[in-house]
């Protein structure tokens, strides 16, 4: 497991490294001491896991999740009180609680582990060109969480930016829905319309619609129009 450490404190910085080398499968990649450096560092070296402090020069821990691409398995870690370690729990966030406890990190470092070993077993697709997009960043009020892309079964264009359709909740997304689509698994998201990318996994039935078109019943009951253009290569695609 490759491991990169975001703190600005000097001491902080050695503490987990000094804890993380009782963790035979775990590289420490490298260091970060603010938002930019943190940015950097994980699009140049692609850990497996960032363990991010929240307060750091420059912005907080979730600046440098909004401004990646696709974030890693991220564990931050925080000095802040009740409310705050309270507020991770809400929005289903890995935290480890300074000064950080050995047997707490263990069981970090394990459900990172268990999160590979399940994306390894998942259903394979055709793979995109390089590595296409699995997960993304985003916020909704004082909610935050890391979202799955395989298990969104909508993604809708809002101007410039996405609405992600998830079970009880629908976060916007700060990308287009052209940049998702040239970075999602075309095997996986399909463009029905200017304004929509629907899972294919989600699909439950189709049905003609008007002028030539198909109309995709996704799980839950969500009906989407494909436009007359997709609907044909949509056909073509699966010999519809």
């Amino acid at each position: 497991m490759r491991v990169l450490i975001a703190d600005d404190e000097r001491l902080a910085r050695a503490e987990l490294r000094r804890l993380l080398a009782a963790f035979p499968d775990v590289e420490i990649v490298g260091e970060a001491t603010h938002v930019d450096e943190a940015c950097r560092r994980v699009e140049a070296l692609s850990p497996d896991l960032l363990l991010l402090d929240i307060q750091m020069p420059g912005g907080t821990g979730f600046d440098v999740l909004e401004r990646l691409e696709e974030p890693p398995d991220v564990v931050f870690t925080t000095a802040y009180d009740a409310h705050a370690v309270r507020a991770f729990e809400v929005n289903a966030l890995d935290f480890l609680l300074k000064p950080i406890e050995p047997e707490r990190l263990a069981t970090a470092l394990e459900r990172v582990r268990e999160r590979g070993r399940m994306a390894a077993v998942a259903p394979a697709h055709g793979q995109a060109p390089g590595t296409p997009l699995e997960r993304v960043f985003v916020k909704e009020g004082e909610r935050c969480w890391l979202v799955q892309l395989a298990q969104v079964p909508l993604i809708t264009s809002e101007g410039n930016y996405a609405r992600l359709t998830l079970d009880g909740h629908a976060p916007l997304l700060l990308r287009s829905l052209t940049y998702l689509e040239e970075r999602l698994d075309p095997a996986r998201f399909f463009r029905a319309s200017r304004q929509h990318l629907i899972n294919l996994d989600f699909i439950e039935s189709l049905e003609p619609g008007p002028s030539g078109t198909l109309v995709a019943r996704l799980r839950g009951g969500r009906e989407v129009e494909m436009s007359r253009r997709q609907s044909q290569r949509f056909r073509e695609r699966l010999s519809v």
